[in-house]
């Protein structure tokens, strides 16, 4: 059973970092990610981390987010630098299906719509 658990959420001033956990048990994915949600809005992807270490980033955090890992811990991170108040929302930390293809898990990525969230957390940036 995948269990995903993520931390790290506050409310900052713009320019102002955070960095979210993500605590994982019983996924064997081959990638996995950090969305957002923001009131009203669609989740969209924020930061994938394939299982070689590639990483992608929409250009809306390029530069300003950093997405790792920590296998050994079973953890995912999600450094967030000058933060802005558009980044604010709920984050959430996700894993694809074990067998998902490179393809399928961008797509997926890029939809916000991993088969895996965890329960998420707030992040608030005020201006």
């Amino acid at each position: 059973q995948v269990r995903l658990v993520e931390s790290g959420g506050g409310s900052v001033q713009a320019g102002g970092s955070l960095r979210l956990s993500c605590a994982v048990s019983g996924s064997s994915s081959v990638a996995m990610a950090w969305f957002r949600q923001a009131p009203g809005k669609k989740r969209e992807g924020v930061a994938l981390i394939h299982q070689d270490g590639t990483t992608t980033y929409p250009d809306s955090v390029k530069g300003r987010f950093t997405i790792t890992k920590d296998t050994t811990r079973s953890t995912l991170y999600l450094q967030m630098n000058n933060l802005k108040p558009e980044d604010t929302g709920t984050y959430y930390c996700g894993t694809d299906v074990p067998s998902a293809s490179a393809s399928s898990i961008n797509l997926r990525f890029q939809n916000g719509v991993f088969p895996y969230l965890g329960q998420g957390t707030q992040v608030t940036v005020s201006s």
